[in-house]
């Protein structure tokens, strides 16, 4: 009987020993899905159109790698869970930014588009006040309508760098768009001053 008792007792000990150890153990198996899951949403474009989700699994992630370091695996094996789920949802997201990101950039396209005519209007009607610049207009708008050209085409496969394309020309039609409106101005402030003179 005595033989029995102790046997059930070094089979608890060990029993208990094992869940010890196994609990004790890094939890490699869950992190390594997490960074898959991780690798699977960069590739996929999270961090171009899910960067909030991205940057919320990061956060656990972060979270799963400092609980490793302090050596609470039980708590890093949950967070890693998390993060791999985290993960996975910032690259279910991908599909929904790029549609979001290509309608941004077709709007963008439409409305550049438009400002390049009304641009080449205002730079015929001021074809003799532009003189030196006239070059320089003529090379830009030809970049310009070039520019809007790609974009147009980037948009299905990459919104991304079309948006961020456009937005480049942008600012190029903007700095256009102040340099014709001082032109317009200058020669007001010209007779309004020789009036001054005339007084």
């Amino acid at each position: 009987m005595r033989r029995i008792k102790l046997s059930v007792f070094v089979l608890v000990v060990f029993a208990l020993g094992m869940v010890w150890v196994s609990c004790s153990k890094p939890p490699e198996a869950e992190k390594g899905a997490a960074k898959k899951a991780l690798d699977a949403a960069i590739s996929a474009g999270a961090d171009k159109y899910a960067s909030a989700d991205l940057e919320a699994a990061r956060k656990v992630w972060d979270a799963a790698e400092s609980q490793m370091r302090e050596e609470k695996y039980k708590e890093a094996k949950e967070s890693y869970i998390d993060a791999k789920a985290a993960f996975e949802k910032a690259a279910a997201a991908v599909e929904a930014g790029k549609k979001a990101v290509a309608g941004q950039a077709r709007t963008t396209l439409k409305t550049l588009e438009e400002k390049l005519k009304k641009m080449r209007v205002t730079a015929k009607k001021m074809e003799k006040k532009l003189k030196d610049k006239k070059q320089a207009w003529t090379a830009d708008a030809n970049a310009i309508k070039e520019g809007l050209g790609r974009s147009k085409e980037m948009i299905a496969s990459a919104p991304a760098e079309a948006k961020a394309k456009l937005d480049e020309l942008k600012t190029m039609m903007d700095k256009w768009e102040a340099t014709f409106k001082e032109m317009a101005t200058s020669p007001s402030k010209a007779k309004a001053t020789q009036k001054k003179k005339s007084y």
